[in-house]
């Protein structure tokens, strides 16, 4: 793990030249002799970790080291697990990993201030740093049969469970009891590495008749155990624990595509919201007699290409977020949706936000756990972005146009006053989550590996 960069442009050979604030895909292309560096001061926080195999998917995994553990300039390390799946070349096995990642001091107050012309001078005594302040990371490895296509976690009955969509079509739970105690006790590790444990899943439910993406836990205490499944020919499968392992329910049918994504409701047990490549969006009732076109609201047109992904407000239950593939985010006000399905009126007034910010395919969105407007998105533009829906569109700012033409790729109107941040550096984003326990701190996996990140602004 080390500290990296992103955001800011700067010329190499003239460090005394202001730097530029740099908009993905808006801005001049770079010079020859620049390169974009991480403007520090816009982070508390930052590390990137580099992986033997990259993963499409993973999860964050709760701790016993407390809630609102803060993240602040000069603060106290950090330590985050997380567990994630590879995607190996054929050749290569792949494997679900459960990872500590300990010891991450935030920045420095030196960091944040110093500026890049300056870094030179303090290289000697960066080099001669303690071995104590290095970051840490431990890891288990569990064979995984297949490229894991989505990881999911819960913790049920006192265990922490995983639950894999698998490129072969299985879908797994895993039982990761082992393999977190081997991350937390360095003898145990050694038993775990030395006899080359392979811990085997507790459940494998092969009746998908193809393989998929969507994957999701009930969060409800009445629903505990609850997983819902959803695959590439549109087929939903609903599982409820049972004292042997699962009951999985006969498919819920109603989409013309693929499944994307599912989010459970969280304020009712028996509800999922569910997103497709046939660009609706619908909401399910396990308690229909019949789960065959069971949906009891469809937006049909909720995008105009394939819906991606979505996430589920669990401070503020009516606010539901999507992204499609052409790179549009969509916040939707339930009761909105209700009214209009009641009046059968234009669907199109059932979102209350809608952003072309992004210029290609939406990977992942999610809700912050503690605010109720601020989410995080992913994009195939190689962007990670922070959003704000509680702050009002305003007025581009008044530009004076006697003293010369202003660039109209880097305008600041053309970045919506909901957007906070703009997070880059890496290739392919795959996933963003919020560490659930550290408020603030964003964790994302990319085809170079992962990011973990507080910025100043959330």
């Amino acid at each position: 793990m080390d500290r990296g960069s992103s955001e800011k442009r700067t010329p190499k050979k003239q460090p005394t030249t202001p730097t530029e604030v740099y908009l993905p895909g808006r801005s001049r292309a770079l010079e020859e002799d620049e390169e974009l560096v991480m403007d520090k001061a816009a982070y508390r926080f930052y590390y990137q970790l580099h992986v033997e195999a990259p993963s499409l998917s993973f999860d964050v995994l709760l701790d016993c080291l407390g809630e609102n553990r803060p993240v602040e300039v000069d603060g106290d390390p950090v330590t985050a697990y997380i567990v994630a799946g590879t995607q190996t070349a054929h050749e290569k096995p792949n494997n679900l990993i459960v990872m500590k990642l300990s010891n991450m001091k935030p920045m420095t107050k030196k960091e944040t201030t110093t500026k890049e012309d300056e870094d030179s001078s303090d290289s000697d005594s960066d080099s001669e740093e303690d071995l104590d302040s290095q970051p840490e990371l431990d890891s288990a490895k569990i064979p995984h049969n297949g490229t894991i296509n989505r990881v999911r976690s819960h913790q049920f009955n006192g265990v922490y469970l995983t639950a894999t969509w698998s490129e072969l079509g299985e879908v797994n739970v895993w039982d990761l009891s082992r393999p977190l105690s081997a991350v937390n006790d360095s003898v145990i590790m050694s038993e775990y590495v030395r006899t080359r444990e392979a811990p085997s899943p507790i459940f494998t439910f092969r009746g998908h008749q193809t393989e998929g993406y969507a994957l999701a836990w009930s969060p409800l205490a009445a629903s505990q155990g609850y997983l819902a499944t959803g695959d590439l020919a549109g087929a939903i499968h609903i599982w409820q624990p049972r004292p042997t392992g699962w009951t999985v329910s006969k498919p819920y049918s109603g989409h013309e595509g693929s499944v994307e994504d599912i989010q459970w409701s969280p304020t009712e047990a028996t509800v999922f919201l569910s997103a497709s490549t046939d660009r609706s969006l619908r909401v399910w009732d396990t308690r229909s007699p019949t789960a065959k076109n069971a949906a009891m609201i469809t937006l049909p047109e909720a995008h105009q290409l394939d819906v991606n992904v979505i996430s589920w407000n669990r401070i503020q239950p009516v606010s539901v977020v999507s992204g499609a593939d052409d790179g549009c985010i969509r916040v939707w006000d339930l009761r909105m949706v209700s009214q209009q399905r009641k009046s059968a009126g234009d669907q199109l007034t059932a979102f209350t936000h809608s952003f072309d910010y992004h210029r290609a395919a939406i990977t992942s969105v999610e809700w912050h756990p503690t605010e109720a407007g601020i989410f995080v998105a992913t994009s195939e533009d190689d962007q990670t972005t922070l959003w704000d829906i509680t702050l009002e569109q305003e007025a581009a700012a008044n530009m004076d146009t006697d003293e010369g033409e202003t660039d109209a790729t880097n305008d600041p109107s053309e970045v919506p006053v909901q957007l906070l941040f703009i997070h880059t550096g890496q290739q392919e984003v795959k996933e963003a989550h919020w560490h659930p326990q550290i408020p603030g701190l964003v964790i994302n996996t990319a085809a170079d590996g992962f990011n973990l990140f507080r910025t100043i602004c959330v």
